[in-house]
């Protein structure tokens, strides 16, 4: 039968209301998931270096445990699996007019637990590469541990978060297609279902993934504006503003390089 160039085309230049709701609901599953896990990162992150022992090894197992067990397997627990024990079940429910499904609840929070995890380590990696004579420094100066924190510690640990943090961002768009399993209306799912109705699996198969790499891509260019705005002092030439930054990182100059420290 070949390829349906016209049918690819079409579904390229007019995918219809239900296709952009449902690539809205897979940007916003993404973003959500993506700063509750911040969040669970932060809190667990900061848990790993505390003093207290039973907070590190409390922070310790969830990032074992939670990095052990695939994505899918945890929405479905969440989803699925608890409703049967009988100890939680999702309802749909009205959030400032928006109807959010309770297969939508369950993925944000179940693909936030999961990138908690990750984050965990990052942050924790990140706080770990301030110098420590900084932080002494900056106590001498008789600032508190939670402004030395928020005015020393995060500021220069976020360099080294905000790479890996993108990375992660890029790769929870596309695992969000892991939510059809439990039946989220986002883009796959509604792709395989226009699938068993048009007979153009592969056109759509194609259609949709261009559309993740659509959305990846603008991620990449945000992240990279992001870096650029965190390391302009290092660059080769001022770079001021955000706008600046953007055209830095899409055009860069010949032979440009980072300033050595």
């Amino acid at each position: 039968m070949g390829f349906d160039w016209s049918f690819f085309l079409d579904r390229i230049l007019n995918p219809g209301e239900p296709y952009l709701l449902a690539m809205g609901r897979t940007v916003a599953m993404a973003v959500l998931a993506m700063l509750l896990g911040l969040l669970i990162g932060l809190v667990v992150g900061f848990g790993r270096l505390s003093r207290l022992a039973p907070v590190r090894a409390a922070s310790a197992f969830y990032v074992w445990l939670i990095r052990g067990i695939p994505v899918l397997v945890l929405l479905v627990m969440l989803f699925s699996g608890m409703a049967a024990a009988g100890l939680f079940r999702f309802t749909d429910v009205n959030l400032f007019g928006l109807k959010l499904t309770a297969s939508f609840q369950a993925a944000v929070i179940g693909l936030a637990i999961h990138e908690g995890a990750y984050m965990a380590e990052i942050v924790r990696n990140g706080i770990q590469a301030v110098a420590r004579g900084q932080i002494e420094a900056a106590k001498s100066l008789g600032m508190s541990s939670w402004l030395v924190t928020w005015r020393v510690v995060i500021p220069q640990a976020a360099r080294v978060i905000v790479p890996p943090l993108g990375n992660d961002f890029n790769h929870m768009l596309k695992t969000t297609s892991l939510a059809s399993v439990i039946g989220v209306q986002e883009i796959f799912l509604l792709t395989e279902g226009m699938s068993a109705t048009t007979f153009k699996t592969f056109e759509l198969l194609t259609v949709v993934a261009l559309n993740y790499l659509l959305l990846t891509t603008i991620w990449n260019v945000i992240q990279g504006v992001i870096e650029t705005r965190l390391r302009a002092h290092e660059l080769d030439q001022p770079v001021y503003g955000w706008w600046q930054s953007l055209r830095y990182y899409l055009m860069p100059r010949p032979g440009s390089v980072e300033r050595r420290r």
